[in-house]
């Protein structure tokens, strides 16, 4: 950690060079001495894609920026406040502490908030930050989260882990038990410590795969921001061996699309060809897998078991994107050309043989308008295009 960063002169250099072009700032080179210009273009660049993930820190007055990895890696202000609501006590323990964003939330539920980061470059950065940021009930801790565990005395009221998703050998893995820590191995000597443990996991992870390789999972939240799935979270109680509660969040602008159901919910569809409206489920129902379980609570049909697009006659409240639909025809691709004026619609694929570029090339429809093309399968097996204009 380089102090000078935090000189005055230093900091204006930054925050005046935030719209420049860094790659030409490289070029030029450093304009003070104790300090590279490479650490400069780090600050710059780490503080630019804090601006909308991380304002908090963005907006405050000598905050020390990491390696940009590590802003990329880490929380959104928007996920960690989520999050923060889901626990509550007297002591949290992150034993993944990272660039701190959820420790910072969690402090304003619990009294005590552990942090701990195995790099100590990391760690140092975290601490200065929450001096800024005038946290005062979070300790930090430079070394090994499990291992500061195995050493305390403590019992926490809840203990969060962040796992890395990768390794050395495999790279990017799709199993908790690939990840660091790992937590299936540990889940019981963690259990001896806390009675609640949330985990932080990345999207790719397999939802059923996870609870598997899992003890007392009470709750499943799928989290997307703006459509983006960008956590699952799984929520740990000690010896609750009841139903697993799944809840999904799609945090937009103005709005948070809300959908709710319990794991293994024994459900069934019922199926239409399409209708008046078509309903495209956000990104979390869909990562959620709760196909059926939209179509019997919001009483819309499904097109295809495997299509996930619904339809009503009547338009309802749904959470996704919601269409009038204009017109249906057999997947054919003059006529589709035909149907449109200018030659322009947004294309969408879902359950289909071919995919948006292979119907481009093939029907050389361009991107934009105000068209929305659907290409789907219905319930008998027919390849069919929905034409539609967007509701909401």
């Amino acid at each position: 950690m380089n102090l000078a960063i935090l000189h005055k002169e230093i900091q204006q250099f930054i925050n005046d060079n935030l719209k420049s072009n860094v790659t030409k700032l490289i070029l030029k080179g450093s304009p003070f001495d104790n300090i590279s210009i490479q650490e400069l273009a780090n600050q710059i660049i780490a503080k630019q894609k804090s601006e909308q993930k991380l304002y908090s820190w963005f907006r405050t007055n000598n905050i020390y920026y990491p390696p940009k990895i590590s802003i990329e890696q880490s929380s959104s202000e928007i996920t960690a406040n989520y999050k923060s609501n889901l626990v509550k006590g007297n002591s949290i323990i992150d034993i993944t502490g990272g660039f701190g964003v959820d420790c910072f939330y969690f402090s304003n539920f619990f009294k005590e908030v552990t942090h701990c980061e195995i790099n100590e470059g990391l760690s140092t950065i975290v601490k200065h930050n929450y001096q800024q940021l005038k946290a005062k009930n979070i300790t930090t801790f430079f070394g090994d989260g499990l291992q500061y565990l195995k050493d305390s005395k403590e019992h926490f009221d809840c203990i969060y882990i962040d796992p890395s998703r990768r390794n050395d050998i495999k790279g990017k893995v799709f199993l908790l038990d690939d990840c660091l820590p790992n937590v299936p191995e540990n889940i019981d000597f963690l259990f001896s410590k806390t009675n609640q443990i949330l985990i932080k996991n990345s999207p790719i992870l397999d939802i059923t795969s996870t609870i598997n390789e899992l003890k007392f999972v009470k709750e499943i939240h799928v989290i997307a921001i703006q459509n983006e799935v960008k956590e699952l979270l799984f929520l740990l109680k000690k010896d609750d061996n009841k139903s697993i509660k799944v809840k999904t969040a799609n945090i937009g602008k103005n709005n948070i699309q809300s959908f709710n159901f319990n794991y293994k919910e024994e459900v069934i569809s019922e199926y239409s060809e399409p209708l008046n409206y078509l309903y495209e489920p956000n990104a979390a129902i869909l990562k959620s897998g709760a196909f059926h379980q939209v179509s019997q609570r919001l009483s819309v049909f499904k097109l295809h078991q495997h299509s996930h697009l619904y339809t009503s006659d009547k338009l309802i409240d749904f959470p996704g994107r919601i269409f009038k639909i204009q017109n249906v025809i057999p997947y054919n691709k003059k006529k589709i050309k035909g149907l449109l004026h200018n030659n322009k619609a947004n294309i969408t694929v879902r359950n289909f043989p071919k995919t948006v570029d292979q119907i481009r090339k093939e029907t050389k429809i361009k991107d934009g308008g105000d068209s929305y093309l659907f290409f789907t399968t219905l319930k008998n097996n027919d390849f069919i295009v929905v034409f539609c204009k967007k509701t909401r």
